[in-house]
């Protein structure tokens, strides 16, 4: 049987998936596979695929599912994902959860966490959310005048997406609970679903779910 932990990681944005998923990829010695890190990753490198994304995002197309799960089974080809990954931003769908079953074969998912936020917390924290525009480094607007913004990591400029703005916000919950939350049936059916309270200290969160791991024989 394949020893491979195949980690999901769901949760509304600003549910801290990204922090958690950094802290677990430390303990696990697996890989943070973010699809969106993965989409800039291949844009830079100009690989086919990522060609074929740069040319849809210039035309303010949206990246399809087919694409997305191509460079997701091209990252899980790498030699650092050969132990396992944690997934952050994928699946979204059913449909994007189905592929993936296809592509990891035998493989397959062995635990699926899901942050559970309240949705007055997380309009709070994307609203006071900065990003680097260059590298995709996290800020809170309380960072912004220490780091006069520039980011620390490759000196990026750091500014608040259009789409941590409130008005924007809402429409992301209601696009959530619309097309992402239904993965939370489709893992439960399955016994891999695993809800941990994503409104704690960050480092609590990590150690509830590395418990949790524990549990199920992964890490």
């Amino acid at each position: 049987m394949s020893t491979r932990a195949i980690v999901v990681v769901l949760g509304k944005q600003g549910a801290g998936k990204g922090t958690q998923c950094k802290r677990l990829a430390q303990h696990l010695d697996i890989p943070h596979v973010s699809t969106g890190d993965i989409l800039r990753a291949a844009v830079r490198d100009k690989t086919q695929v990522g060609l074929e994304v740069a040319s849809i995002l210039e035309a303010g197309q949206l990246v399809s599912d087919d694409l997305v799960n191509r460079l997701v089974k091209e990252r899980f080809n790498e030699a650092d994902a050969a132990r396992g990954a944690l997934l952050d931003g994928f699946p979204r769908t059913d449909v994007q959860a189905e592929a993936l079953d296809e592509i990891l074969g035998d493989d397959g998912v062995k635990i699926c966490i899901n942050l559970d936020v309240p949705n007055a917390l997380v309009a709070d924290r994307l609203s006071s959310r900065r990003v680097c525009q260059e590298c995709g480094a996290i800020y809170t607007d309380s960072d912004i005048e220490a780091i006069s913004g520039t980011c620390t990591n490759c000196g990026g400029d750091v500014v608040q997406r259009a789409d941590d703005m409130p008005e924007a916000i809402i429409k992301r919950l209601e696009v959530y609970e619309r097309d992402t939350a239904p993965l939370l049936s489709f893992y439960e059916s399955r016994g891999l679903l695993v809800r941990v309270d994503g409104d704690q200290d960050p480092q609590e969160v990590t150690a509830e779910i590395l418990e949790v791991l524990t549990e199920r024989g992964i890490g």
